[in-house]
């Protein structure tokens, strides 16, 4: 399980491809500008388009992500791609991080230096924290799952990551869409090794297990996530069902991929129909181009096909997994109002033991990257009181992994 640096690097002649294809895109016919009520932007794609080939320097964005601390590893025969920034105090507790779709480790670059040196951003450095970023099987740098069903065990991979490659005893774990599920999957099988999980959302999954008698909140809930998929949740049927049909297109052109991603930061943050009062170009550029460099829309959508696809069995063990539970592991939601949903906090409480609820004022799917400062307060707020009963009880398990 050799851990070894990782320099992000996109060939000369991938970004001169990459420059011919922008010049060269079909543009669709339009009868007529509707703004984003159909999706994408046409207006808004052209200008972010010609921003990509005019404005945008990947290279200096190469060498902003390469100021960060980026390995590979080999993790029980699979290739993981990480950060791992370490904390500036005595005793960081070490915490794993989950991106989701469509976004990337990107999500996290803002909040990875407020959380392993809070005192240099206006906190207390004793809530200092070792960050591991990972980057999920079939996005970015880490390699591309080769048989179905490796959604399931992803939670396993960044178990054996943070203790068997990495050394630590105990951690903390926080995500949000995928994330959530991955983060989920820590607790619920790694419990003796979670000090504590914190969650911008509840993994959708638990939406096939309705009660039979929910709360008037909960129904409320299930009732508007009906009409959410109804008018929005058409991109994760296709991805689950037809996954090898929209790939090769969204692979094969710049501007079709980008449409495809950008459109969800729209769509998901609070950005009130202005993409720039949350995201700058050079962001979702930078993100869009960790898609474009590995060749990865294609396996993102694997998750998808994962949850759409599986049989009887994988359901079977996933209950029987349920039924031991990750209700021992102390866990903290941060709920952003422009998610894609807003769940109760008593739909929260039957899957988890839930030590912790904040509403937020502001913010979306992508809270890290709209609002860094409200989330590392609440990831702060929650770990503290968990951080000093670690310290009291399991120092040594700290020391030991630095």
């Amino acid at each position: 399980m050799s851990v070894r640096p990782y320099e992000v690097h996109v060939s000369q002649h991938m970004l001169d491809d990459l420059q011919d294809r922008l010049v060269r895109t079909r543009w669709p016919d339009r009868v007529e500008d509707d703004g984003w009520a159909a999706g994408m932007s046409g207006a808004y794609l052209r200008e972010l388009t010609t921003h990509w080939l005019t404005g945008f320097d990947w290279r200096q964005q190469e060498e902003a992500l390469n100021r960060l601390p980026h390995f590979r590893a080999d993790v029980n025969g699979f290739g993981v791609h990480f950060i791992h920034e370490r904390g500036k105090s005595d005793r960081p507790l070490p915490i794993i991080l989950t991106h989701g779709y469509p976004d990337s480790f990107v999500r996290f670059l803002k909040i990875i230096p407020m959380l392993t040196d809070p005192q240099a951003h206006g906190g207390d450095a004793a809530d200092a924290f070792d960050v591991v970023v990972p980057s999920l099987p079939g996005y970015g740098f880490s390699d591309k799952p080769r048989q179905p069903g490796f959604t399931f065990r992803i939670g396993d991979v960044w178990h054996t990551l943070m203790t068997s490659t990495l050394g630590y005893e105990c951690f903390a774990a926080h995500g949000g869409d995928w994330g959530s599920t991955v983060t989920e999957q820590l607790a619920r099988s790694h419990a003796k090794s979670l000090v504590g999980i914190h969650l911008t959302d509840v993994p959708f999954w638990h939406l096939f297990q309705k009660p039979k008698n929910p709360s008037r909140d909960e129904q409320a809930f299930f009732d508007n996530n009906e009409d959410w998929i109804e008018q929005e949740g058409a991109y994760a049927l296709i991805q689950g069902t037809r996954p090898d049909s929209l790939a090769p297109g969204l692979n094969d052109s710049p501007a079709g991929l980008a449409a495809w991603i950008v459109e969800k930061f729209e769509r998901w943050s609070d950005c009130g129909g202005d993409l720039e009062t949350r995201f700058t170009k050079d962001e979702l550029l930078t993100n869009v181009m960790i898609y474009w460099a590995t060749g990865t829309i294609g396996s993102s959508f694997l998750p998808y096909r994962d949850f759409t696809s599986s049989g009887a069995l994988t359901w079977m063990v996933e209950a029987f997994k349920q039924w031991i539970g990750s209700t021992g592991v102390p866990a903290a939601f941060a709920i952003f109002p422009k998610d894609l949903s807003q769940p109760p906090r008593e739909w929260a409480e039957r899957f988890f033991n839930v030590q912790r609820w904040t509403e937020m004022p502001r913010g979306g799917h992508f809270a890290a990257m709209e609002e860094p400062e409200l989330l590392v307060d609440d990831i702060r707020a929650f770990f503290r009181p968990l951080r000093s009963a670690l310290a009291a009880g399991r120092v040594r398990s700290i020391e030991a992994a630095r």
